[in-house]
């Protein structure tokens, strides 16, 4: 019977240090102490582990590049302001190493070049934010290039992959609980696409506080079609009304306020609203929005030390929270 080979686990075991730690000596990872590295290269001399030279030259032959992917068309990412935090707070954290940031902005359309510069060898990692349902062309490379999401993935594929996100569920349950407490029975909401995690949760969390399961309507985080929803929800709810509007993102919460204004109604009299992001829409309305506030920023931050961590051989929790928080203004 032929012996088995030495595994990396066995290294690890043999040296009494973690799998990582080993993976980092073999890779030339600077982030290990001498202690460490000595324990490891006298477990693998023991052993006489041979490392696959494939993987080490992989790992060694770094970019110090880390792609930033959005799945979104240009006119969208730079219109939201959510993008603009997440690319500072990603900034941020990279400016204390080596690495250097590609954004790429790429649709599903374009998934086939945006696989090959990825698998190019042209960076060492990727961060996929504000993806889609039908994104899926993302979700296989987690086995090659490291990859972490900005929010929970939806596709079934991606069950196992790494993610950093805000508990968007339990955020727009304590928002419509808010609206509830201000005595409003009859709350709409403005959800936003239901391809996308935020959309989908965000919507679960208004219907577990108690929102009216007949006052749903979808945009797609736009100001424009949040202005279109609300004149939908206006119309649905004929004569009975609407006294509560908790909208997916603060752009069509303003949207929606616009509309509410037009209708002669005054908010927060007569309808009370909230969003969601408490990012610069929030504040430029009148009166200005109650929201919940998601640090868009330090999400970022959170996405590129945790990619880093990976390409580094650490451990790193599947998944990640950031928390949020209710921020009261004028609109409810």
């Amino acid at each position: 019977m032929t012996p088995q080979q030495p595994t990396l686990e066995m290294v690890a075991a043999e040296a009494g240090v973690s799998r990582s730690t080993v993976s980092r000596v073999v890779n030339g990872s600077p982030k290990v102490t001498p202690e460490a590295v000595a324990a490891v290269e006298a477990a693998i001399a023991r052993l006489d582990y041979v490392p696959n030279r494939v993987a080490r030259s992989l790992a060694r032959s770094r970019t110090d590049v880390i792609a930033l992917l959005v799945p979104e068309p240009s006119s969208t990412v730079f219109a939201d302001p959510f993008f603009a935090s997440i690319v500072r707070g990603v900034s941020t954290a990279l400016s204390e190493t080596d690495y250097t940031l590609s954004l790429l902005i790429a649709s599903e359309q374009q998934a086939a070049k945006t696989r090959r510069f990825l698998l190019g060898g042209n960076v060492d990692g990727a961060l996929v934010v504000s993806h889609h349902a039908g994104d899926d062309s993302y979700l296989h490379l987690g086995s090659t290039v490291p990859l972490v999401f900005g929010g929970r993935p939806v596709h079934p594929s991606a069950a196992d992959a790494h993610y950093v996100d805000v508990d968007n569920v339990a955020a727009a349950r304590l928002a419509t609980a808010h609206l509830l407490s201000l005595g409003r029975r009859r709350i709409a909401t403005i959800a936003g696409r239901q391809d996308m995690p935020a959309g989908l949760d965000r919507l679960e969390g208004w219907r577990a506080a108690g929102g009216d399961p007949a006052l749903v309507e979808v945009g797609d985080f736009s100001l424009e079609s949040g202005a279109a929803a609300m004149e939908r929800l206006l119309e649905r709810a004929g004569d009975e009304g609407i006294d509560g509007v908790f909208a997916a993102n603060d752009q069509m919460a303003a949207g929606a306020l616009g509309v509410l204004h037009a209708h002669g109604l005054r908010v927060p009299d007569d309808v009370a609203l909230v969003g969601f992001d408490d990012d610069p829409y929030a504040t430029t309305t009148t009166p200005q929005l109650t929201t919940v506030h998601q640090p868009s920023a330090a999400l970022g931050e959170m996405l590129a030390t945790t990619l880093v961590s990976l390409i580094d051989g650490d451990d790193v929790p599947r998944a990640q929270y950031a928390p949020t928080s209710l921020i009261r203004r004028g609109s409810a």
